[in-house]
């Protein structure tokens, strides 16, 4: 049963239309990863025949077995790469492509997928599925399985094709998931485990001898190195890097679940004896232990955001276009996110590009999803079209100074990083905005996309921390033009000058009153020198730039350690302030923070960000904390 709903919940993940999306080197791989092994596994088969066990030589055994060598399985691909966390990598969605092509041609079947669309459409989106149909649709795994054992064909082919035709994503598939996955994981796998347990007898492969198993070693042996290298082969053909390509190969030759599943089946068909089975388990362990550590080895799935290129604001020309990735996690969060462009001063002779990406988690399928609004339809239940309407609406307002894009990732929220840090990477953007949930502090699935962005970002990253203190009514208002006012901490290091000069930008807008802090320390004994010059030459440039410039006051003030930092910056905690503009933590003077490090709650705020953001501030401002770009390579 266990294993029964394990492929049944894993046919409802799959999502057969990415079909449509294969590429000639998805299939060309996986035709040749299935053919080629299966093929030359039977042909050593026949050549061993006479010393192969008799059950085991037989037609239907042989071909069994050669089909397990050739063929992938796409659950176990899936939980493979969610455990390395590659779901929505390059490599990742290769290899769920090409098993997805490979489980189709050996799992084709659609037969009642009209009426569970007919159920998906007839539920009102953010009702629950009515409980008498998720009932019957898992009642159907217990008479599919029945079914197709009843007429000869492996008893977990049936839930799988049950799987298949159910709509993935929110809606049936993601309540089926989510009642039958916590009893198939936690109850029932176990006890099926337990089965393939029972069945392993390492005493009666031992007393069975070399010379009955050796044919059946030969067999797998040949099929895994043959799968490995026919994978290979072709992808060097296609011109794909080596490291890769071996990874792929790697990643292909996995083996898992359906394999136990399969060999269960095989033990009680009589195809194999105790001792073959034995072996077989011990193989898919081995081979399983060893590709693991060594695709960990040859791909790293960040190695391509590593840039050596500036992609900041500090060095992008004043008269070119920015370009921004701009993040949106809860659709309610958009209009302090328009009200943070909209005060960064996008103009005409320097406009905003923006690409606006959508992140939505994962539920109820297992192939992440990336979608260009503009080459792409978006599914029904991936649509945000009253969101998309307001930022055109206000792209309309700002004419020629801001240009909009917009795209869709559907990932887990662990992975989700690598589709924006991609997207940044593709438009060349110089910054990355993320917006910040104080209740998500706890949430170790959220604060993982704002921490991996932060790692991993090929150009400079903003964190919004919103507090709705910037009306709305104050932007473009022709009405009422109330000013703002500002405040940069800068505590030195290449993020606050990153910050100062997203600052910069914001004071050419006549609605702008900035005032800038910067705090030094009383000895500069471990006051780093380059960026303590790096510092200075920043702060001057800004304030020539802005000497005749009446909304904008800069001061300095000495403190002696973390604690004077924090009662100097409390002090300015008077109600002025709309937002508060403050360097994540790089280059920043170790004196200034001494004695801070066990305050901060969250690490992705750096710990002057994590605290003016926190409720032990008691501040109503909002807050900006930057990250200049990290270079690499």
């Amino acid at each position: 049963m266990g294993f029964m709903f394990f492929v049944f919940v894993y046919g409802v993940k799959m999502d057969p239309t990415l079909l449509k999306k294969s590429g000639k080197l998805h299939l060309s791989t996986s035709l040749i990863g299935i053919i080629i092994p299966i093929t030359i596994v039977v042909a050593v088969a026949l050549s061993m025949k006479k010393i192969t066990d008799k059950q085991e030589a037989m037609i239907p055994s042989l071909g069994a077995i050669a089909g397990y060598l050739g063929v992938t399985s796409f659950p176990v691909l899936y939980i493979i790469l969610k455990e390395f966390n590659l779901l929505n990598s390059d490599m990742g969605r290769f290899a769920l492509y090409t098993a997805l092509i490979g489980d189709t041609l050996a799992f084709l079947a659609f037969i009642v997928r009209p009426i569970m669309t007919w159920i998906n459409n007839n539920t009102p989106q953010g009702h629950p599925v009515q409980q008498s149909f998720v009932v019957a649709i898992l009642l159907g795994v217990f008479v599919m399985g029945f079914v197709t054992d009843m007429f000869g064909i492996a008893i977990c082919n049936g839930p799988l094709f049950l799987g298949l035709v159910i709509p993935d994503g929110p809606g049936v598939g993601a309540t089926l998931v989510k009642k039958a996955e916590t009893i198939m994981s936690d109850l029932l796998l176990p006890f099926s485990f337990i089965m393939v347990g029972s069945y392993t007898d390492f005493y009666a492969m031992s007393a069975s001898g070399w010379s009955s198993l050796s044919p059946l070693f030969v067999m797998v042996v040949t099929g895994y190195i043959i799968k490995f290298i026919s994978i290979w082969i072709v992808l060097y053909f296609w011109r794909m890097p080596l490291r890769n390509g071996l990874a792929v190969s790697l990643i292909m030759s996995l083996r898992g679940h359906v394999e136990l599943i399969l060999f269960v089946a095989w033990m009680e068909k009589k195809i194999l004896k105790v001792p073959a089975f034995t072996l077989l388990i011990i193989m898919t362990v081995a081979v399983t232990a060893t590709c693991s550590p060594l695709i960990n080895i040859l791909y790293d799935p960040t190695k391509p955001y590593m840039v050596s290129q500036r992609r900041n604001i500090q060095h992008n020309p004043p008269d070119q276009e920015l370009r921004i990735v701009l993040c949106i996690l809860d659709t309610e969060a958009i209009n302090g996110l328009i009200r943070l462009l909209d005060i960064s001063n996008p103009t005409s002779s320097s406009p905003f590009s923006i690409s606006v990406v959508r992140l939505t988690e994962l539920v109820g399928r297992s192939s992440p999803l990336f979608i260009d609004h503009e080459k792409q339809q978006v599914p029904p239940i991936y649509q945000w079209t009253n969101t998309i309407n307001v930022l055109e609406h206000h792209q309309e307002l700002k004419g020629m100074s801001m240009q909009l894009h917009f795209f869709t990732s559907v990932a887990p929220k662990q992975s989700m990083f690598r589709d924006i840090c991609e997207l940044a990477l593709e438009q060349e953007a110089s910054l990355i905005i993320l917006p910040f949930d104080s209740a998500d502090v706890h949430d170790h699935a959220a604060r993982a996309v704002n921490s991996q962005v932060l790692n991993n970002a090929p150009c400079s990253v903003a964190i919004f921390v919103d507090k709705g203190l910037l009306e709305i009514n104050k932007i473009g208002s022709s009405i009422r033009r109330t000013p703002y006012r500002f405040a940069v901490l800068f505590l030195g290091g290449g993020d606050a000058r990153e910050a100062l000069v997203y600052a910069d930008r914001m004071v050419a807008n006549q609605d702008v009153f900035l005032e800038v802090v910067r705090f030094l320390p009383e000895n500069f004994l471990r006051y780093n020198d380059i960026e303590r010059k790096l510092d200075d030459g920043i702060v001057t440039w800004f304030c020539v730039k802005n000497e005749m410039t009446q909304r904008v006051v800069y001061r300095e003030v000495l403190v002696r350690n973390g604690e004077e930092t924090i009662e100097r910056i409390q002090d300015m905690n008077d109600g002025a302030f709309d937002l508060f503009i403050v360097g994540r933590k790089h280059g920043i003077n170790p004196i200034l923070l001494t004695g801070l490090s066990e305050w901060s709650e969250s690490e992705d705020l750096g710990l002057i960000g994590d605290y003016i953001s926190s409720a032990d501030f008691f501040g109503s401002a909002s807050v900006l904390v930057v990250q200049q770009q990290i270079l690499r390579g």
